[in-house]
């Protein structure tokens, strides 16, 4: 842990000290702009919660978009559900969201029991998947649960929801009513980036409608498989945080590490120092 948090240090400074990308440290609404940074608990599906809780210590990060995955935060039972909220606030942690969760059907029952299990969570946040068909019910039930929903965006693969300006093209469509405002958008950077959208102007397109983000980064802007920490690629971070800082995001930047999937943490260590490295060098504070 020591030399983990040494590195940690180390980075921070050297990347504050000379912004790489041509970021450099601006004025005006960045003495009290803030992007909160949290992790995406898939980023650990090979792991426990009590190792989730160990690396988040590591990682200095206390808050955390969970996932039905192992025993990160479990959709049933209820009990086990209440046991894994309990462990969370006992260690100080907290849940930002909940996610990806998929609506594959309009059913509404299991819509209804997707959101209850959110809503005995205490979630604030869902980042879901719904089908196109399955929109319409839970656009109900966010509205029935006051409970906000970030659809997900997974790429030139997903027949659904490519990018994020497919999204935001079914809740603001042209000519026609707009959706409920609890319905918006979990930026993921790296799919978008993949269907050749420009990450920053979407997120500045969609504004108020952008409720969550799932930071990556890519050797090759058009490639999944080149997933690298962020830093090492070419996503263009300072620019996605000049761009969240101009709409007013209140959300997370949620780290999905979706590669070394046994041993995640040292690249997550390097992204989280690089992430807070450029936000210092802009003049916004890390959350």
């Amino acid at each position: 842990m020591t030399t983990r948090r040494g590195f940690v240090a180390g980075a921070v400074a050297a990347i504050a000290a000379g912004l790489p990308r041509g970021a450099a440290a601006e004025t005006g609404t960045a003495a009290t702009a803030e992007i909160r940074l949290g992790v995406a608990s898939y980023s650990f599906h090979k792991f426990d919660r009590a190792h989730v809780l160990g690396f988040l210590k590591e990682l200095g990060c206390n808050r955390i978009n969970t996932k039905d995955v192992l025993d990160h935060l479990p959709m049933t039972p209820p009990e086990a559900t209440d046991a894994a909220v309990a462990a969370y606030k006992a260690a100080g942690v907290t849940l930002t969201g909940g996610g990806v969760i998929y609506f594959p059907k309009p059913d509404e029952a299991d819509v209804r029991a997707k959101f209850a299990y959110a809503r005995r969570a205490g979630l604030p946040l869902i980042v879901g998947a719904p089908t196109h068909a399955a929109l319409p019910v839970v656009e109900k039930m966010a509205k029935e649960f006051d409970l906000p929903v970030a659809i997900h965006n997974h790429g030139p693969e997903d027949a659904e929801w490519p990018s994020p300006l497919d999204i935001l093209a079914v809740l603001e469509p042209k000519g026609g009513p707009a959706m409920d405002g609890r319905i918006g958008l979990c930026v993921d950077v790296g799919h978008c980036a993949r269907t050749g959208t420009d990450v920053a102007g979407a997120i500045r397109r969609a504004g108020p409608r952008v409720l969550g983000v799932h930071m990556k980064d890519l050797a090759d802007m058009s490639a999944k498989e080149s997933q690298v920490a962020v830093g090492d690629g070419k996503m263009p971070v300072p620019e996605i945080f000049r761009s969240l800082v101009a709409i007013g995001y209140k959300g997370t930047v949620d780290l999905e590490y979706e590669i070394h999937e046994d041993d995640p943490l040292p690249g997550m260590v390097k992204s989280f120092a690089y992430m807070r490295g450029v936000l210092s060098g802009l003049g916004y504070r890390a959350g």
